[in-house]
Order: structure tokens, then sequence, then C-alpha cells
């Protein structure tokens, strides 16, 4: 009976054993507005790491992109969200931190592995405290079809005179729509066009900051003239881009009916898996040769630690990792055209990203004009922009006419001299 009872005993130890690891399991739920990367972080990313912390388990829980600021909002303020907070750039993501809702993670292990440049996005203006670990940015430029270029005979063209050019030529050839990009939802032509080609005229971050200093102004010729160029593409946007919604856009060009595609690099995963032809990029054209070229190389996303989140030092764990080389090289070659901002080599093996990101060799680099300070107030600059980009495509006002609301509207709320 002794060695029955001594058997039970260790079967029952051997159960908890067993079992031990699973009690003691801590779960991590991440806010995201990433919809489209589901398959990346399940897949890759997650077992990545729990591989190596098996004592932690992370759940990649999205919300659609449209709703996410406002889903994220009702949820930190209902004490409902998850542990780790997917950081939108600049504005949105402060607003978090200064009601106390983001942890300050300056002193996170690994942080030291971002420049100042990398973490400004998700700073505080004296840069004293950063709240997201950067994890990527995009770069915009024109993605275009080689098999249409091919049996056009074109090439990418360099400088603007060359661009408008080729697209005469492909609308003359009427095989393709030269470019595919409505303005029905407005943001793409902001985004898209005046963000994407806006750079080459203001000059970067040159522009950038003396606007944000109060010593540039939107009716300044570098930044109304970005306005009447965009306003040249219509005649090749195709047949109802008014009525022409982003996915169509996307469709549009997958579908091998359009030849030219303003676009963020954040479209090369989904693009290469639903068109069946090479595609290849070009960076946005210079005025004239010779010029300087810059490209809008936004920061686009972090990760955060929700102030109210029981397992603050698992997320710290989790987001340490983060902020490492290896998740840094996971992620960019499971999601290719999210570059990585951490200061260490990462080997790139997409070929349309490394042409992409290659860029930065050449070109200046510099981020959307409105995210920084200036869409702190109402009217917000960068909703803004999106209409006024869309109306000056759909000739409901001139350049000049949208330039001038635009100013008007920022001289409402903002004092430069506050700054």
């Amino acid at each position: 009976m002794q060695t029955s009872i001594l058997k039970a005993s260790i079967s029952l130890a051997a159960l908890m054993a067993l079992c031990a690891p699973s009690l003691a399991q801590t779960t991590l739920t991440i806010e995201s507005w990433r919809n489209d990367d589901i398959a990346t972080w399940q897949e890759k990313v997650i077992p990545a790491f729990e591989a190596a912390h098996p004592d932690i388990k992370v759940v990649f829980s999205p919300t659609a992109p449209t709703e996410y600021n406002s889903a994220l909002s009702a949820k930190l303020d209902a004490g409902s969200a998850g542990d780790l907070v997917t950081c939108r750039p600049f504005d949105a993501s402060l607003k978090l931190f200064e009601k106390k809702q983001l942890v300050d993670l300056a002193t996170l292990p690994g942080m030291e592995n971002f420049t100042p440049i990398a973490r400004t996005a998700w700073s505080s203006d004296d840069g004293k405290s950063t709240f997201c670990v950067p994890m990527a940015s995009v770069i915009h430029g024109f993605m275009y079809n080689k098999t249409a270029f091919q049996e056009l005979g074109a090439e990418v063209p360099k400088t603007e005179e060359e661009f408008f050019a080729l697209l005469e030529k492909i609308k003359a050839d009427g095989r393709y729509v030269p470019l595919a990009m409505g303005t029905k939802d407005q943001w793409e032509a902001a985004t898209m066009g005046y963000q994407n080609i806006g750079p080459n005229y203001w000059k970067g971050e040159e522009g950038r900051e003396a606007l944000i200093a109060g010593k540039e102004k939107l009716t300044d010729a570098a930044w109304e003239k970005p306005l009447e160029t965009i306003a040249k593409w219509a005649p090749y946007m195709g047949d109802g881009f008014q009525a022409q919604t982003y996915p169509d856009s996307q469709n549009l060009f997958t579908l091998g009916r359009a030849a030219i595609y303003p676009a963020g690099s954040w479209e090369i995963t989904p693009f290469e898996t639903q068109a069946d032809f090479e595609i290849g990029a070009f960076a946005p054209p210079v005025q004239k040769a010779g010029d300087t070229c810059y490209i809008s190389d936004h920061p686009d996303i972090a990760l955060g630690l929700n102030a109210a989140s029981p397992n603050a030092e698992a997320a710290k764990t989790f987001l340490s990792w983060v902020a490492s080389a290896e998740f840094a090289d996971i992620y960019a070659n499971a999601a290719p055209g999210f570059f990585p901002l951490i200061d260490k080599p990462i080997e790139i093996k997409n070929e349309l990203a490394k042409s992409i990101v290659g860029w930065r060799n050449d070109c200046q680099r510099t981020i959307r004009s409105t995210y920084q300070i200036l869409s702190r107030g109402t009217p917000n600059l960068e909703n803004e922009t999106w209409t006024a980009a869309a109306n000056v495509i759909n000739a409901t006002e001139t350049p000049a006419q949208a330039a001038e609301k635009l100013q008007k509207g920022l001289d409402g709320w903002y004092k430069p001299a506050a700054q």
C-alpha cells in the first residue's frame, strides 16, 4: 500500500510540474491598426519571441485602421486596452503619453539602439521622454508595372519633365491608365501625391523645420508649387478618378490595368502577392537634372506600454526584444517595405524593398510635413491637406486658393513663437 501511495504522490508531483509552467504563463495582448500584418505576427514574430520566452504568451489583436485611434482611446479610457499599444507617429501617441496612458520607456534596455532622430516621432518635444519603441518607417515614391514599361519602350523618369512626357506617352498608347490614383478618399492625394513629391520643392527637413519655426508659409512657392504639380496629374488618372477609392486604385494597378502607382512602401507585400507582373519602383523625380533629391522616409510604427497593464514586467521584456536587431531582422523581412529604424545593420532580402531603401544612399530623407506639431490644433493641418490636395486635382480649387486656406487655418491656432 505504501508503494501505491508513493507512486500516486510521484504521479501527482509530476502532473503538477507539467502544469506549473502554463499556470505561471503571462499573456500579453497587442493593440494594432495593422490588420494586414496578422500572418507576420502570428507566423514569424510571436513564435520567435515565445521560443525564447516560453513563460510569456503574446496575442496580436488588430483593429481596422480607420477605427484604430478612436477605438484605442475608448479602450484606454475604459481600462480595457491590451498590454502593448502600437503607436502612430507624433501627436496621436504624444496625446496618450500626456494623458499618462503610455509609459516613459526612455531607460528601457534596448532603447540605446535608436538614435534621437529615430526616436523623434515617439518622444516628447524636449526629447527627454520616449514613450514607444521605434519599429519601422515607410518610404514614398512610385511603383510601376515593368511589363507595361517594356511594352511601351519606357524608361524610368529622373526629372519631372521626363515624368510628364512618360505619362503622355502612356496615355497616347491607350493600353494602360498612366496613374492609378483616385481622390474620393482624399488622403491618397495628400500622402501619395503632395507629401510624395513635395520634399523636392521645400527641400525636405530644411523646409519642414522652417514651416514649424514660422520662417516659411504654406503660401510660399516651395509649398504651393507641389499643389500645382499634382493638379497636372488629373488628365492621366483615368476616367472617373473622382469616385475612385484607395482599394480601387490598388486593384487597378495589381490587375495590370495601370502603369504607375504613386506609392508607399507598405504596398510591397500585398502588391507582389496579387500582381502577376514584376513591379519596379522609382523615387520622386526632381524638378530639373542635377537637383538634390529628397524622399519622404516617414517613421510609421512603434510599440508602447499601456500604463494600466497588469503585466508590465513581461511587457517590458517583450519591448526590449522589439528593440533588438533580432526583431528588426524578422520584421523587415516578414513585412518588406517597413524599414527598420534600429541603428544596426539589417539585411533586407526582398528585391523591391532593397531597391526602395537604396534611395537613402542617393537622396536626403525627411518626414511628412504635417505630422509634427502642426496638426495639434483646429483645423487639423493633416486632414485639411487631404482636402486641399484632392480639391486641386479635382479642379474645384486652385493651388493658390488651397494654399491660402491651409495657411489661414494654421494661422488661426498656431503661434510659432510659442513653441
